[in-house]
């Protein structure tokens, strides 16, 4: 936990730019191709065939809604702005280190007609403004507006950062602009806040370009706010004329704003909501060096990781608010486990770890992209999960495009990213958080450090990281030292270090680097049986398969039967072994297990013998891989016996 008597917490590293690492001949490299390539083009297709795009035309009155009214009053369609602003960031993402002139013509056409419907006084959301502008910022529990503007707001961030254009940026000021003149503090202002976090992680990232002091200010506002009592949601309602009991989901838990966010202590509500409002907070405590809010921040990711995350990297349990349910509450084949969750919690533990160095929370940011959040896109890279089950019957199949398309985008943009996550520096350090083959260039004290990492990781745990400095120099280099290694070496230019000495997960080698230093590192990385904690029961008698980073599950399509019916003895050898022909490449696992007959239950529902058993064998692959063949069942948590 956080020593608020220790202001040296806030480290404040500084990610290296991820156009600056460049993913080549390794796991990442087909993955990042793929959402290149593939991935945005198809999502600015789908954006176009499901109407997205429709909502620009502000000068045609509008037609008929692409997504209907729900019971409760909303459409999807009240969202949509945010869809192509996440579209837009993954998109300039990849213009960064790869330009594609028609790709930029796509984002300058959404941008022309944005700034063409943009109102007056800079307010910007297409359903309001086409459908029914009267009723703008009354319902902030509700109807996304500021979410919406935060999403176009990452976009236009991330589209002057990779092309230096300004026209998106300075539309999204003026939105800001207005925004700030509308919410805050001072006489004749608003207290209110969004219900969906976004728009205070959207700030900060536009500070830090425009180092405007007065949209951090407003990023910290809404982080106050939230949560105050009485709840400016109450008021809100009873201005409408709405009864504030009436709402939907009977407590502000859901948004996060039933207490004060420093006070809390129990990660509640719908999921994503709660990551993005975490991301903020670490932002903010990193910009202003709040330890309060460090503090809760610490409090809050380990009562997530501690208590109601999925050994995948998956959370939120419930598709009836898309969020959490009480502790321990970690059902397989109903898990929700939205994508969009487990993208948000790589964002969370990528900012805890630039002002806290720990390998608690790149471990968690490691997990989450290698299991829950890339199970959600297919191999294909156009086919997608919305909600990232950890067993199911063969009734879960991957999808074109959603009812709510959230997801695509978010972990299209994650994927764009990816480089960023993988080193940090300040001026006289540089770290390694993320292992995989890749070239990149940091830039520490004022000079360029080449890096190169030659690796198979995941699939197994040696890596060669070579430093070329331009000329030698003296710098820390610290080593993230997973928390799921249990053995590890480290040599430098063949020099053996001592991995003991590694504080909170990081190994620190402090010396003078020159061109050509090769640092290897090798991670054990046996398969390993995994166990829940008992008030977790429904994972009570099972056994879960993890080797390095990356969880297992066993699919129908290699066993040849549902994967219910199979048994891991508890003394069993798993074997690992690279196939090369599986899904591009991945490491399967091997074991002989049993397997329970049903052959010869004559239609009875039950009797009074045990089922009988034979032998069978255990085929299990990654589980971002599964879904991706033909249909069938799937089993994350083994019964072993």
């Amino acid at each position: 936990m956080t020593d608020l008597s220790n202001p040296l917490r806030i480290e404040r590293y500084v990610p290296v730019d991820h156009a600056k690492v460049d993913f080549a001949g390794g796991f990442w490299e087909s993955w990042s191709k793929t959402v290149r390539e593939v991935t945005v083009p198809s999502q600015h297709r789908r954006l176009d065939e499901e109407r997205f795009l429709e909502v620009l035309n502000f000068d045609q009155p509008p037609g008929p809604l692409a997504r209907p009214i729900q019971p409760s009053g909303l459409s999807m369609q009240h969202f949509f702005d945010s869809d192509f602003g996440k579209w837009i960031e993954a998109a300039s993402y990849t213009l960064k280190a790869h330009p594609n002139p028609a790709l930029q013509a796509k984002i300058d056409d959404i941008v022309e007609k944005l700034a063409h419907g943009q109102m007056a006084d800079g307010y910007l959301n297409s359903w309001f403004i086409r459908r029914e502008p009267d009723k703008r910022w009354t319902n902030l529990r509700d109807l996304h507006e500021m979410y919406s503007m935060g999403h176009l707001l990452e976009g236009a961030v991330a589209y002057f950062e990779a092309t230096g254009k300004r026209a998106f940026l300075d539309v999204m000021i003026k939105a800001v602009d207005h925004i700030d003149a509308t919410f805050g503090r001072e006489p004749g202002k608003l207290r209110g806040y969004d219900a969906h976090e976004e728009i205070e992680l959207a700030l900060i990232k536009l500070y830090r370009v425009t180092k405007n002091p007065k949209h951090l200010k407003l990023a910290q506002y809404f982080v106050d706010e939230r949560g105050q009592m009485p709840s400016y949601y109450d008021e809100e309602a009873r201005r409408r004329g709405d009864d504030p009991a009436n709402y939907h989901y009977q407590t502000y838990a859901y948004s996060q704003a039933h207490m004060p966010v420093r006070e809390q202590t129990q990660v509640v509500g719908h999921a994503v909501r709660a990551m993005y409002l975490f991301s903020a907070m670490a932002d903010l405590a990193y910009e202003t060096s709040d330890l309060t809010l460090l503090a809760a921040c610490d409090r809050l990711f380990d009562n997530l990781t501690g208590r109601q995350l999925y050994i995948t990297g998956g959370l939120g349990p419930s598709g009836a608010n898309e969020g959490f349910t009480r502790e321990y509450d970690l059902p397989n084949e109903t898990a929700y486990a939205e994508t969009c969750a487990a993208v948000a919690l790589a964002f969370w533990g990528h900012r805890m770890a630039q002002i806290e160095l720990d390998s608690r929370f790149t471990d968690h940011v490691e997990l989450a992209i290698f299991n829950g959040a890339l199970s959600g896109i297919a191999r294909d890279g156009e086919h997608y999960f919305y909600e990232n089950v950890l067993e199911s019957h063969g009734q879960h199949r991957r999808w074109k495009w959603h009812y709510c398309p959230c997801c695509p985008t978010n972990i299209a943009r994650l994927i764009a990213s990816l480089g960023s996550y993988f080193y940090t520096t300040k001026p006289d350090e540089l770290v390694v958080h993320l292992y995989g083959a890749n070239t990149a260039e940091a830039e520490i004290g004022g000079r360029i450090v080449q890096i190169s990492q030659e690796t198979s990781y995941p699939w197994d745990g040696d890596i060669a990281l070579t430093l070329v400095p331009a000329a030698p120099m003296p710098f820390t280099l610290r080593l993230r030292m997973p928390g799921w290694c249990n053995k590890a070496s480290v040599t430098v230019n063949g020099e053996g270090i001592d991995t003991a000495a590694a504080e909170k997960g990081y190994l620190a080698i402090a010396r003078q680097w020159a061109a050509g230093d090769v640092v290897r590192i090798s991670f054990d990385m046996p398969v390993e049986r995994i166990y829940a904690h008992p008030l977790a029961s429904e994972d009570a008698g099972r056994v879960a398969l993890k080797r390095g980073p990356v969880v297992y599950c066993a699919e129908e399509a290699d066993l040849g039967f549902v994967p219910q019916l199979l048994a891991l003895p508890a003394d069993a050898e798993i074997a690992a072994e690279f196939d090369p022909d599986l899904l591009g490449g991945a490491v399967r696992l091997s074991a002989l297990a049993t397997k329970t007959s049903d052959a010869d239950w004559d239609g009875q529902l039950y009797r009074r013998e045990q089922p009988k058993t034979q032998a069978a064998r255990l085929n299990a692959i990654p589980y971002h891989l599964w879904a991706n063949r033909q249909a069938g069942g799937m089993l994350v948590w083994l019964r072993e016996k």
